[in-house]
C-alpha cells in the first residue's frame, strides 16, 4: 500500500445559507481523498482546541487518516465563509486562525518512507519545501498563483505540480505546462473545471473532459482530481486511465455539500454571527 502525507492548510468551510460548517482545506482534503482511494494517509497540521477543531479531528479519525502529527493548540481554528453562485462556490471571507505553522524536526523525520508528500501554496510552507522534498517525492498545488518566479523556484522540487486553470485559455495551459516542465517538474496537472484537465510529462500530454453531471456544490472537486491523479501516478496507472478515474471522482465530490462531507452546525465565534448580518 502506498503512503501519502499531506502537510499544511486546514479550515472549516462555513455555509451560512445552510447553517453548517464542513472540514476542508487543500491539504486536509488530499489526506482524506487519498485514504478513500486506497492509500494509507497522514495529515500534518494545526487546529484549535475549539468546536471547529473537534469537527476536523473527528472527521479525520472517521476517515482513517493518521493524525499523530496533528497539533491541537490554543487559538481559533481557521475558517472560511462560503457563498454560492448557482453551484459554484464563492469565498466571501476567511480567517487563518492558528493553521499556519512550521514543521518540526520530528515532523520532517516522520515523512521519510512515505510515497509522496502533498503541500499547497496556501499553507505558507514554501520555505520548508526543500527539506520536505528530501524526505519524499513532492506534490505541490500552485492553485491560481501565477507569478513566474514562484513557479520557477518550486517546480524543480516537484514530482507532481498542479495548477488551477479554469480561467486559462488552451494556449495558456500549454505554456504553463511547458514552463513547469522546463523548470524541472516531473509531472504537471492543470485542472480546468468544466473544461476537464490536462496531464503532462516530458514526453507527452493527455487530456480528459469533465463529467457532465447535475452538481450540488463544486467545493473540493479540484482537490479530488489532484488526489486521484497522484494516487494513479504512484500506483503506475496509465495516464489516460487515471485521468478518467480522476474526472469521475471529482464529479462525485460535486454531488454533496462540503469538500469531504462531515457537516455540523456552525459553532465558531461571534465573528460568524456578525458576518451573517453582512452577507
Amino acid at each position: 500500500m502506498i503512503k501519502i502525507a499531506a502537510m499544511g492548510d486546514n479550515v472549516v468551510d462555513c455555509y451560512l445559507s445552510r447553517g453548517e460548517m464542513f472540514p476542508g482545506g487543500n491539504c486536509l482534503n488530499l489526506s482524506v481523498f487519498m485514504r478513500r482511494f486506497g492509500a494509507a494517509s497522514a495529515y500534518i497540521g494545526a487546529i484549535g482546541k475549539d468546536a471547529a477543531g473537534d469537527i476536523i479531528a473527528k472527521a479525520l479519525r472517521a476517515e482513517g487518516v493518521d493524525i499523530s502529527h496533528l497539533r491541537r493548540i490554543d487559538g481559533p481554528t481557521a475558517y472560511c465563509i462560503i457563498g454560492h453562485r448557482n453551484v459554484e462556490r464563492i469565498f466571501l471571507s476567511f480567517d487563518l486562525g492558528i493553521s499556519m505553522f512550521a514543521p518540526s524536526k520530528n515532523d520532517l523525520e516522520f515523512l521519510e518512507g512515505f510515497s509522496a508528500v502533498h503541500v499547497g501554496q496556501s499553507s505558507g510552507l514554501d520555505v520548508h519545501l526543500a527539506q520536505i522534498a528530501k524526505r519524499a517525492p513532492l506534490s505541490y498545488d500552485f492553485s491560481t498563483r501565477r507569478d513566474r518566479s514562484h513557479r520557477h523556484s518550486i517546480a524543480p522540487l516537484c514530482f507532481l505540480a498542479s495548477v488551477s486553470g479554469g480561467d486559462l485559455s488552451s494556449d495558456d495551459v500549454l505554456a504553463i505546462i511547458a514552463e513547469l516542465m522546463d523548470a524541472g517538474a516531473k509531472w504537471v496537472l492543470v485542472t480546468r473545471g468544466r473544461h476537464g484537465a490536462v496531464l503532462a510529462n516530458a514526453s507527452s500530454h493527455w487530456s480528459v473532459a469533465a463529467d457532465p453531471i447535475q452538481a450540488v456544490d463544486t467545493l473540493g472537486a479540484g482537490d479530488t482530481f489532484i488526489a486521484r491523479t497522484l494516487y494513479g501516478l504512484l500506483t503506475g496507472e496509465q495516464p489516460d486511465q487515471l485521468l478518467r478515474a480522476a474526472a469521475e471522482a471529482a464529479a462525485d465530490t460535486c454531488r454533496y455539500y462540503g469538500a469531504i462531507g462531515h457537516g455540523a452546525p456552525i459553532a465558531i465565534s461571534a465573528d460568524i454571527e456578525a458576518l451573517k448580518l453582512k452577507t
